[in-house]
């Protein structure tokens, strides 16, 4: 019997539903590789396919909540290795030409998907419920477009021997900021969504968006401060315990309390485990946390973008099905949108002699954090299924065209 049947699954079905996901997220990440594409995105494919094959529960399935709680853990170590690898200083000291990609590569895609949203619903090639869903769908599409993946644009500068130019440094400083940003954002949107839930609000104040944004900037910079105040000490002691892994649970559970704390605030849990990953990144044990939390990330984070794949609705794309026109176009239309909105952002390093077009391909890539904030939306229940497909078509072609356009444009 199928493991989604709710009256069939078991801890045996559990286990060997883990077994296949890692089997199946390994396998086609490793093809995506030898190919010299992320493997996330074959983590993706094979999501993917593993919801398309029954091989995942599907939500409201018994067991969905389990692999769910785990994306959840996965999503959240993401976040902490996103927070750790952040120089704080190095962000604060980055220089102008840098801030001014970031800010180009954050609004010009946000506007863009917003107001694509409700062009696309004034044609009526989308239809809503309400004004309040179209509202929270275009801000999560908006938002979704704002982000921009290191990882995928630095291991590309870096077979390429490009790491030490002037367009790698504008990219990856400017990359880091637009996550910082859009993680702002996604706290915001995410403050949006419960408070619409708990009041059954079906309008919007732009001051209520403002106590909100206000409530997001104030958790990270008093959750900075206040932890700055004794977390190098607390790791000190947690280092010198004799118990085996001390440090790396110590780190894990650091990250899951401000995980909560975020919670508790009212934003998305993952803000504080990167607020968590900022903190400990300051610490001595930096490298040796690095080091110990990498075989924790590599079990959870896969499923994460595992889970993420099985949502997708591949039947929204039959194109012989007139209802599925509009997705279509939707993924086209904020495919286009993403490419252009981060080519224009290497216009943002005018006062440097640097190729503007090369900055631009290497902000083009959404990649992890864009993966979360389509999550999100899908998870809170703003985004439908077709919708949320469309998305996730766009983020993947994203990350699909820049490793080659770089190629193509940065070579000697």
């Amino acid at each position: 019997m199928s493991i989604e049947d709710p009256n069939t699954y078991s801890v045996g079905s559990f286990f060997l539903t883990l077994a296949i996901i890692f089997i199946a997220g390994k396998k086609i990440g490793s093809l995506f590789i030898r190919f010299k594409q992320p493997e996330v995105l074959g983590e993706l494919i094979a999501g993917v396919l593993l919801g398309a094959l029954g091989l995942i529960p599907l939500y409201g399935a018994m067991g969905y909540d389990v692999f769910h709680l785990l994306a959840e853990v996965g999503v959240a170590i993401l976040l902490f290795e996103i927070g750790l690898e952040t120089d704080l200083n190095e962000l604060l000291n980055v220089g102008p030409s840098s801030l001014i990609v970031a800010v180009i590569g954050v609004v010009l895609p946000f506007l863009l998907g917003f107001y694509c949203v409700f062009l696309l619903a004034d044609l009526n090639f989308l239809s809503f419920t309400s004004e309040s869903r179209l509202f929270l769908v275009a801000l999560t599409i908006g938002a979704t477009l704002t982000a921009t993946s290191v990882g995928i644009t630095a291991r590309v500068l870096s077979e390429l021997n490009k790491l030490k130019t002037i367009e790698a440094r504008v990219i990856l400083s400017a990359a880091v900021i637009d996550d910082v940003i859009g993680l702002i954002i996604l706290a915001v949107i995410s403050g949006v969504i419960a408070t619409t839930a708990s009041e059954g609000s079906s309008s919007f104040e732009i001051f209520d968006i403002g106590i909100i944004t206000v409530k997001a900037v104030g958790f990270l910079f008093l959750a900075i401060v206040i932890g700055n105040l004794f977390t190098s000490r607390l790791f000190l002691f947690v280092h010198n315990l004799k118990a085996r892994g001390s440090l790396l649970l110590g780190a894990l559970a650091y990250t899951f309390v401000f995980a909560y704390l975020g919670h508790l605030a009212g934003l998305a849990p993952i803000i504080g485990a990167f607020a968590a990953g900022l903190l400990l990144a300051k610490t001595h044990q930096k490298t040796l946390i690095e080091e110990r939390l990498k075989p924790v990330a590599d079990v959870f984070i896969p499923i994460f973008f595992i889970m993420v794949g099985s949502a997708v609705d591949l039947s929204v794309f039959n194109p012989f099905i007139k209802e599925n026109i509009a997705v279509i176009l939707l993924a086209l239309v904020l495919f286009v949108i993403a490419v252009i909105g981060k080519l224009a952002s290497g216009l943002g390093a005018f006062s440097l002699k640097a190729n503007k077009l090369v900055i631009g391909i290497g902000m083009i890539p959404r990649g992890e954090v864009g993966l979360i904030f389509a999550s999100m939306g899908l998870v809170s229940g703003v985004l439908q299924k077709g919708e949320y497909s469309a998305l996730l078509v766009m983020v993947m072609l994203t990350t699909f065209v820049a490793p080659p356009l770089l190629y193509r444009f940065f070579r000697d």
